[in-house]
C-alpha cells in the first residue's frame, strides 16, 4: 500500500479542538517566528497554460479518500500522527480516509520515510479505489528549483490518474510554514495551479485563500516543538479548511457547453 499508508474512519462525534491565542497582539508586534531567514529563489513565471473547466465532484455519503502527501499529510507535530488533518477529515467527511504521507517528499526531493511524490505514486495499490484522491503539497521542492519541476508534477499526475481513472483528483497546494510566503512556495503554488487547471482538475490554494495569516499563524503552526509544522489544533483546522472547500467544490456551477451554468445534482 506504499510507504506510511494508514487508514481512519470517520466518526459521528468531531473531535472537538478549540483553537486558542499564543500570545497577545503585543507580543506578536515584536516576536515574529514565521518569518524566514532567508527568502527563496525568485519566482518564475509559468508557460501560458489552457484552463480546462474543471469536471463535478459528487461524492457518496460515506466517501472512501485517498489523502497523499508529505509531512503535513503525515501528521508531523500533532500530538499524535493521527491527529493530523487527513484522518480528522474522515470525522468531518463521515468517511474513510487512506493517508499517505512521507516527511520531506515533494514532487522532486525524496523523504526521510520514503523517495519521491512519484516513486511513490509508483507503489500506491489500485485496488484501494478511492471515492476521491487528494493530492497535497509540496513546500519541500521550495528549494529544488523550476528545473523539470514541471515534468515531474506531469509524470506524477499521469501515473496517478491512471491508476486510479475512476476517481476525480484534487490537488492541494502547499501551505506556508512561514509568513511572508516565500517566492519558493509562491512559484510551486502558481506551477500546481496552472497545471491543475490545464487538466480539468479542481485546486485547492490555502496561499491565495490565505488560510494562513499573521493573525492566526501561532493558532494553527507550532514553532516550538513542531518546527513549523501546524500543531494538533492546526491540523483540526486545516481539515475544517479542506472540508469546506470540497463542499464549496461540490456545490459549485458547472458550466455547460455554450456558457451555461447549473449546479449539480445531489449524489443518490
Amino acid at each position: 500500500m506504499g510507504w506510511g499508508m494508514t487508514r481512519r474512519r470517520g466518526r459521528v462525534a468531531v473531535l472537538a479542538v478549540v483553537l486558542t491565542a499564543a500570545v497577545s497582539a503585543a507580543v506578536l508586534g515584536v516576536w515574529r517566528p514565521w518569518i524566514p531567514a532567508a527568502m527563496d529563489a525568485p519566482v518564475l513565471a509559468s508557460d501560458d497554460v489552457v484552463t480546462v473547466a474543471p469536471t463535478p465532484i459528487l461524492l457518496p455519503e460515506h466517501p472512501q479518500v485517498l489523502v497523499f502527501g508529505d509531512s503535513w499529510t503525515y501528521g508531523t507535530a500533532a500530538s499524535d500522527p493521527t491527529l493530523g488533518y487527513a484522518y480528522v477529515l474522515a470525522d468531518l467527511l463521515d468517511g474513510d480516509t487512506v493517508v499517505d504521507g512521507v516527511r520531506g517528499s515533494g514532487y522532486l526531493k525524496p523523504g526521510i520515510d520514503g523517495p519521491d511524490f512519484g516513486d511513490r505514486i509508483a507503489a500506491l495499490d489500485p485496488a484501494i479505489a478511492p471515492d476521491l484522491v487528494i493530492i497535497q503539497g509540496s513546500i519541500n521542492d521550495r528549494e529544488q528549483g523550476a528545473e523539470g519541476y514541471r515534468e515531474a508534477v506531469t509524470s506524477a499526475w499521469d501515473a496517478l490518474a491512471a491508476t486510479y481513472p475512476e476517481a476525480p483528483i484534487v490537488v492541494l497546494g502547499p501551505a506556508p510554514h512561514e509568513l511572508p510566503v516565500g517566492a519558493g512556495t509562491a512559484r510551486i503554488d502558481h506551477e500546481l495551479a496552472a497545471l491543475a487547471g490545464a487538466r480539468g482538475w479542481w485546486y485547492i490554494s490555502p496561499v491565495q485563500q490565505s488560510w494562513i495569516t499573521e493573525q492566526n499563524y501561532l493558532d494553527v503552526i507550532d514553532v516550538d516543538f513542531g518546527n513549523k509544522h501546524p500543531s494538533t489544533a492546526g491540523h483540526h483546522y486545516l481539515a475544517e479548511k479542506v472540508a469546506a472547500a470540497l463542499a464549496d467544490i461540490e456545490a459549485a456551477p458547472v458550466t455547460e457547453a455554450g456558457g451555461a451554468e447549473t449546479t449539480p445534482a445531489p449524489a443518490p
